[in-house]
């Protein structure tokens, strides 16, 4: 079953939740943000650090 229909069948069981990024030493909702700072937002890049064993 592809990622879409499962969305789809399980639309019923889905709720919002409220995203919080940290600005500035604190943390904020990004619904509040501006347009913009949304944008900027969703076109952060996250890496996973990888631990090196010696």
């Amino acid at each position: 079953m592809k990622d879409e229909m499962v969305l789809k069948s399980q639309e019923n069981k889905r709720t919002r939740c409220m995203v919080y990024t940290r600005v500035m030493g604190y943390h904020r909702p990004v619904e509040s943000f501006n347009i913009g700072k949304k944008q900027e937002h969703r076109d952060r890049t996250y890496f996973k650090e990888c631990l090196k064993v010696s």
